[in-house]
């Protein structure tokens, strides 16, 4: 799996990931997922097994998983930003790029509603500024310290038991316009 922007493998894993993870740890329904692309430490995470030394180098830092629900004008607002940063990994939506905007968002397969309520799963960092983000800075959220790392850790151990392979692939997620 390869880090790179507008999508990669890597990120869609992470993404995906905490996407999961999110729903098992709150015990609700959760719209989106999101990592920032400097907070992923690796360019590639091998095919195979994979050691925890190597989680920890993918995500050295202890970022909690945040969860928020945000209107869908929030969202929107949210996406523009990640959009003039290249994009970033996401789950749960998709959305192309257009002149540094975010145009075409479809969470969960439907175009975005700014009149509806999301919940998005974000780390700590990101919500609280990180990179720029201020969006999200004044919007309660809900934090019972699960990091992110650890969502990878039980994200791999549930692919694991479930037989699944560790893997993920990039499914335009993430893409420019035409």
């Amino acid at each position: 799996m390869r880090k790179k922007l507008p999508e990669g493998s890597l990120g869609n894993f992470m993404t995906d990931a905490m996407l999961q993870m999110a729903k098992v740890n709150y015990h609700m329904d959760v719209d989106a997922a999101f990592v920032n692309y400097g907070g992923i430490r690796l360019n590639q995470l091998p095919a195979g097994p994979v050691p925890r030394g190597k989680i920890f180098e993918l995500m050295p830092f202890d970022n909690l998983l945040f969860i928020q629900q945000v209107k869908g004008t929030v969202l929107k607002e949210f996406l523009d930003q990640i959009a003039t940063r290249g994009g970033w990994p996401v789950a749960g939506l998709s959305m192309q790029i257009s002149n540094k905007q975010a145009v075409n968002i479809k969470v969960g397969g439907l175009a975005i509603d700014e009149n509806k309520n999301y919940v998005i799963a974000n780390a700590d960092f990101v919500i609280n500024g990180g990179d720029g983000i201020n969006v999200l800075r004044n919007i309660p959220v809900e934090n019972n310290g699960y990091l992110v790392r650890d969502a990878l850790f039980d994200y791999i151990k549930l692919l694991s038991q479930n037989g699944k392979n560790i893997s993920a692939k990039e499914e335009n997620r993430v893409s420019y316009a035409q």
